[in-house]
């Protein structure tokens, strides 16, 4: 595990195409922490994700993820980065054409597991986890959307992540739905993962506390609790 902060920004501008989507931004998180991002559709926050795991370059300031220095962070270095890192995706992304424990296959033989044994053990390990243990056999569309978004989160922390990113975890799901979501992720946190969540519901911010950002104007700043 990381000592310190697993992610340090400091006066970060982050790019995209030309164009400065977040200025003079800085950021930490520490293993363990929870910490929503919010703010408005268009104001950086996915971006700000996308700095995390490489997809955007970071021009300005000094900015580290997992002891990477994300300015100088060469290429070929970018999936060793990724790997310890887990990513919830709003869409889900799941492989429409294999079963739920063939899409977790699928990862960990991309992340280098190899015995076989080992990979049927940790995809029931993450199945149980998530609470979707009988749900192995299923394809993608036999699911409900709460359950597809339980295996994106399965398959986010397959490989035991230091880090996980949830965009907008809750955003295509019913109220109650998502509110399982994010107990599912705050247990998650409580065993030593930092999450760094965005979302658009400012409800579940007093139900489920945490250290808050907000994205507004090209900045991000922390917010206090009122």
């Amino acid at each position: 595990m990381s000592e310190g902060p697993l992610i340090s920004y400091s006066n970060v501008s982050i790019w995209q195409q030309e164009q400065e989507i977040l200025e003079n931004i800085s950021f930490s998180i520490n293993p363990g922490e929870f910490v929503y991002l919010i703010g408005k559709v268009g104001s950086g926050k996915s971006t700000f994700l996308k700095s995390i795991y490489g997809e955007l370059d970071i021009k300005d300031g000094n900015a580290t993820v997992l002891g990477y220095d994300m300015k100088s962070i060469k290429r070929k270095h970018i999936p060793a980065l990724r790997r310890r890192i887990g990513i919830v995706f709003q869409d889900f992304q799941l492989l429409t054409d294999r079963t739920v424990k063939e899409n977790l296959e699928f990862v960990l033989k991309a992340t280098g597991w190899k015995n076989n044994n080992d990979i049927q053990t940790r995809i029931t390990e993450v199945l149980t986890q998530v609470g979707m243990e009988t749900k192995g056999y299923k394809m993608p569309n036999e699911l409900s959307g709460g359950e597809q978004q339980r295996i994106v989160i399965a398959r986010a922390i397959l490989n035991k992540p230091e880090l996980i990113l949830a965009d907008e975890p809750t955003g295509n799901l019913d109220v109650e739905t998502g509110h399982r979501i994010v107990e599912l992720l705050r247990e998650i946190c409580s065993q030593g993962s930092a999450i760094i969540m965005t979302t658009h519901n400012i409800n579940l911010l007093s139900e489920y506390p945490g250290k808050v950002y907000k994205c507004e104007s090209h900045k991000l700043e922390e917010q206090q609790n009122s």
